[in-house]
């Protein structure tokens, strides 16, 4: 019998004429593929759905093979058109909204998982963050170190604001500053010259404090930590001051006339004197019966810590937002004038508002007070009170008639120092149509100042600063991408550890 044996070789030839096409998923005849040519085809396949469909990983669990499918040839198409060319729009939000992006965006509303920056040392540079050159050079582009004393001392101004809050009828025992390694040494209050009605506390008597005459405004503070001092490069004085709390303070903001400043020898028909805004120099000057002026409670103590620590390399910083921003100037501008052998000075403010009129301006200059003020372009604050425009001021060859219209006007203010202006719709969390109290709003702009690079820059992808404050005071000014159901889940989820916020990144 003879035993047929099948031929091995020619059924090894046959089988090697059919593939499975990763195209078609179908057995079909084909010509061999080299494998280099296979691999190569997959990887343009993996890298389109990479680029156009950057979706979360969450989302494909439950999703069959026949929808893979579709998705892939779906998304080969789509990077074949380049969507991202026509509406760039689209790519932005898809790429916002990736795996990656959403994990950054749980870290930035978690207080759980805290990055603070490492701090340089800052050594004989302090001067020129503090101002000896006006800051020139540092502010577009905004220089990293810059950036973390910016945050630094808003976070201060901050701490005045919760420690006015946690006792608004008293004096707060426990202020809980943002840097360890400073200790307060002096509770500040102001007094507002205007008098309500006594019906009115009788209508509110819950609501007291907001019509008390004094009220407590901020605090001085000195750094004591010796390794900080040698990071810092000498002993830093911080003076904090919140901005309008009560409704006197309110009162006393609605006072926009001039008035004139305290000098040996005034002359009262000397149209080019120092003047200041009404209300700002009555709740700075103005002392009650029980405790004196802020003035002179302000001045005493900086005295009394420059002769404390005599000898030593010193600089004092002024910091404030809103009103405090306002009473600040007025503040640096009495130190430099009142305490003997007082150390440079220099205020950092935010959000605030025009103070005096151009000769007080000058006269601060005159004094070696340096000012940085950082401005919302959005914030309508920085804008009042005056009439007119204070980028005129620097125009070259004004009309003399002008000048003088200007110089007898009871508004002619201006603003004075260096200027950090930052723009709301550079932010790509925050509605580009914020509302006012939004724009003026001080965790937006240390919000604004942490994301800030330059002002042909976007947003700083690598910004560390949370969002969850952001987020709990301005929800309905952050875009609707960002407030998501599974955003809002994840934030809930999250343990909070407290009102500390993390300094900004490098």
């Amino acid at each position: 019998m003879q035993i047929l044996t099948p031929n091995t070789d020619l059924f090894q030839t046959q089988r090697k004429l059919f593939t499975c096409s990763t195209i078609t998923s179908t057995l079909i005849p084909t010509k061999p593929l080299s494998v280099s040519t296979a691999r190569k085809t997959n990887r343009e396949h993996l890298r389109n759905l990479e680029n156009v469909l950057k979706t979360s990983s969450t989302s494909t669990d439950n999703v069959s093979s026949r929808q893979v499918k579709t998705t892939t040839s779906t998304s080969t198409l789509l990077g074949g058109l380049s969507l991202a060319r026509i509406w760039p729009h689209m790519k932005a939000a898809v790429d916002e909204m990736s795996p990656r992006n959403l994990k950054r965006l749980q870290r930035l509303l978690s207080k759980s998982s805290e990055e603070r920056s490492p701090k340089n040392k800052l050594g004989s540079n302090w001067r020129e963050l503090h101002g000896s050159n006006n800051w020139a050079g540092l502010l577009d582009p905004l220089d990293e170190n810059l950036r973390r004393e910016l945050v630094r001392y808003g976070e201060f101004v901050q701490a005045s604001y919760h420690a006015f809050h946690s006792d608004p009828e008293g004096s707060p025992r426990d202020i809980a500053l943002p840097d360890g390694s400073f200790k307060v040494t002096k509770s500040l209050y102001a007094t507002s010259s205007v008098r309500l009605p006594k019906w009115i506390d009788d209508v509110a008597p819950d609501l007291r404090w907001m019509t008390k005459p004094t009220s407590w405004v901020g605090y001085v503070a000195v750094c004591d930590d010796p390794r900080e001092i040698r990071r810092m490069g000498r002993r830093e004085i911080v003076i904090a001051l919140r901005g309008t709390a009560t409704l006197l303070e309110w009162s006393e903001n609605f006072r926009p006339n001039l008035v004139s400043m305290p000098e040996p020898k005034p002359d009262p028909s000397d149209p080019t004197r120092p003047k200041v805004e009404c209300g700002f120099n009555s709740l700075y000057t103005t002392a009650s019966q029980h405790a004196p002026s802020l003035a002179e409670s302000l001045v005493g103590e900086i005295s009394r810590l420059v002769d404390l620590y005599a000898g030593e390399e010193l600089s004092i910083s002024v910091t404030g937002h809103s009103l405090g921003a306002a009473i600040a100037l007025l503040a640096a501008d009495d130190i430099a004038e009142r305490v003997p052998n007082a150390p440079p000075v220099s205020v950092f403010s935010f959000g605030g508002p025009r103070v005096g009129n151009r000769e007080f301006a000058d006269r601060l200059v005159s004094k070696g007070v340096k000012v940085l003020r950082v401005v919302n372009s959005q914030d309508v604050v920085t804008k009042v009170p005056g009439i007119f425009s204070d980028n005129d001021n620097n125009k070259q060859g004004q009309n003399r008639i002008m000048e003088m219209v200007e110089r007898n006007n009871p508004w002619a203010y201006s603003h004075v120092g260096a200027e950090l202006r930052l723009d709301m719709k550079m932010s790509p969390y925050l509605k580009p149509n914020a509302d006012v109290a939004c724009c003026h709003d001080l965790e937006a702009y240390l919000h604004l100042v942490d994301g800030f690079l330059a002002s042909n820059c976007p947003f700083r992808a690598n910004a560390k600063r949370s969002l969850r404050k952001l987020l709990d005071e301005q929800r309905s000014n952050v875009k609707v991408l960002y407030t998501g159901k599974s955003l809002r889940l994840n934030r809930d989820s999250i343990v909070d550890n407290g009102d500390v916020l993390p300094s900004p990144s490098s």
